[in-house]
Formats: structure tokens, sequence, C-alpha cells
């Protein structure tokens, strides 16, 4: 059994998406660079940070990865704080990716079937049926995307995007 059949999946991916574009409106790239007063990394990092995760995603179905190896790099879980503005990628470019990887999981969410979603995967040196690992990096996700919020405050827009 699997912990949501891809519809649900598609469905909360979409939902964060949306989310995760509304946090990012108006935010410029200076923005997106600044860091928190407290153990964290900048909005720009949980951009990337984000896309990893959806790149993960993409692989077990199959398909390329939206990152460059070295733009997985950078924003990897591990990390260092990304405070160089020459290493971050802009963030309109995340947006962009973010958009091509919503299509590309919303396509390969659809083509699963059943017992794809059954087949037995391996992340983070854990072995375990693809759809529990979506669903774990569809968690993960969400986990960031509630991250965003406070990473919009911390530039001054003092507003409420999420009612």
């Amino acid at each position: 059994m699997n912990p949501y059949p891809p519809e649900t999946l598609i469905e909360l991916f979409q939902t964060s998406h949306a989310v995760i574009h509304r946090q990012l409106k108006d935010v410029t790239q200076e923005e997106s660079l600044m860091q928190p007063p407290f153990r964290g990394n900048c909005l720009n990092w949980v951009v990337g940070h984000i896309l990893t995760g959806r790149d993960d995603c993409l692989g077990f179905m199959g398909q390329n990865a939206v990152l460059t190896e070295e733009e997985r790099e950078r924003y990897k879980r591990g990390s260092e704080a990304l405070t160089d503005p020459g290493k971050a990628s802009p963030l309109d470019d995340l947006a962009l990716k973010l958009d091509d990887s919503l299509e590309r999981l919303v396509i390969g969410l659809s083509e699963l079937s059943p017992e794809a979603l059954q087949r037995e995967v391996v992340f983070a040196r854990k072995p375990g049926p693809l759809g529990g690992v979506l669903a774990f990096l569809n968690w993960h996700e969400a986990y960031h995307v509630g991250q965003l919020e406070l990473l919009r405050q911390l530039t001054g827009k003092n507003d409420q995007v999420i009612r």
C-alpha cells in the first residue's frame, strides 16, 4: 500500500508549487541571499534545495534533472551557507526550473502504475517502495516551503501571502 496515489502527489506538489511562487513574488536576487540571524540558509538556497528533492523524484521516474551537477552540489543537504552572490543561481532561473520540474513531475507521476509505486528503490541509503519515497520527498518539500515564509519576512516584506 502506498501512502498516496499519484493523483494526490500531483495535487500536493501543485499546491506547494503555488505557495513557493507566492513567497517568491517581488523578492530580488539580493534579498534572496539574506541570511537568517540563526542557523539556517537563505531563501535562494532553500529554493535550490527544493529543486534537489524534485530532481530526486524525477530521477526515480527516469526523467532528467533540472539542476546542473554544480547546482545540485551547491544546494544539497549539508552544503555551506550560500553567502557568495557569485555562486548563487539567479532566483528567476530557479523559479523557471521549478516550473519545468513541476511539469515533469506531473507527467511522470501520471504515468506511474500501482506496480511501479511498489518497486523498491534506495533513497538516503535506505530501501523502500517508490511510492513511500515520493511521499517522503513531498513532505520534505513542504517542510522547506514553510521556511520560505520566514525568509520572505526577513527581506522586509511584512505581508501574508497565505490566507
